[in-house]
């Protein structure tokens, strides 16, 4: 009877051991699933980290918009845009990988994480501030109306009425015609483009009456296609683009305008802008 008692006691003891090394076992493994869970909730809120982590950082930009970005005869891209990328992912520490697409899918694609960053002329404005973080500004551009060569119609914004008048789609550009030349001149067509050179290319052969642009995306263009148009007015507004990425960045933001302050106090923005546009940055 005591054998019995003293085996039953032993037996005890040993499922009793068993169940709590169990229970141990998975209390650490608990815990640490929740600390590595909080690990992986501080890196995905700073994405900073989550491209330096992955050494490379994905930038969107058209690719059909020199000089600003373009693809070259090497079929690399190229122009303004894609130096100040560079220079920026450098001074990151990391690679740059450019993803080319229609300058309105742009957005959507960096809201869907495909794209770390817009580095496209994408100009800072109150409603994309809505949806989208950016940087300082890194340019500042001109718009002017342009016309035909032969055409001495146009030359201030009232003309546009009754008028076909071409913009690119999704640009800041549009939501100006739209939002605040129409209501103010009256009836005109908007016609929209995916990009610059058919919009120029439609104006040339007569297929719209004009369009609006800034003055540094216009001669290469025409240098390139032999297009017979011009800038007409005065300035009708100026335009401030910057780095844009996915709300609630500031590390990222902070460390694009450390990265483009430092280009510009080392002279590095200067010689880039000189590169690409042959003159010296507005001050």
């Amino acid at each position: 009877m005591n054998k019995t008692y003293g085996s039953k006691t032993r037996k005890s003891w040993s499922l009793t051991a068993i169940l709590l090394m169990t229970v141990l076992i998975l209390s650490a493994c608990g815990s640490k699933a929740t600390d590595n869970g909080g690990t992986n909730g501080a890196q995905a809120s700073n994405e900073l980290e989550q491209i330096k982590s992955a050494g490379v950082i994905k930038v969107g930009m058209m690719g059909t918009y020199a000089p600003y970005n373009f693809l070259n005869e090497k079929k690399e891209m190229d122009g303004y845009d894609a130096d100040i990328a560079r220079e920026v992912a450098k001074r990151l520490g990391v690679e740059v990988e450019f993803v080319s697409q229609e300058f309105s899918g742009l957005t959507p694609s960096l809201q869907a994480k495909k794209l770390d960053a817009i580095i496209s002329q994408m100009t800072i404005t109150d409603d994309r501030k809505k949806v989208l973080d950016f940087s300082d500004p890194y340019i500042t551009n001109q718009v002017k109306i342009i016309v035909k060569e032969d055409n001495n119609d146009i030359t201030k914004l009232e003309d546009f009425k009754g008028k076909t008048i071409g913009v690119g789609l999704g640009t800041n550009d549009e939501s100006y015609l739209r939002n605040e030349v129409l209501p103010k001149v009256g009836d005109f067509t908007i016609k929209t483009y995916d990009d610059v050179i058919s919009s120029l290319k439609d104006l040339n052969a007569g297929r719209i009456d004009a369009t609006i642009n800034n003055m540094y995306a216009l001669k290469p263009i025409v240098d390139a296609n032999g297009l017979n148009i011009k800038a007409v007015g005065e300035p009708i507004k100026s335009d401030q683009a910057g780095i844009a990425v996915r709300k609630d960045n500031r590390e990222l933001v902070a460390a694009l305008n450390d990265a483009l302050k430092g280009m510009k106090d080392d002279g590095t923005y200067n010689t880039i802008f000189k590169k690409w546009f042959g003159e010296e940055p507005a001050q």
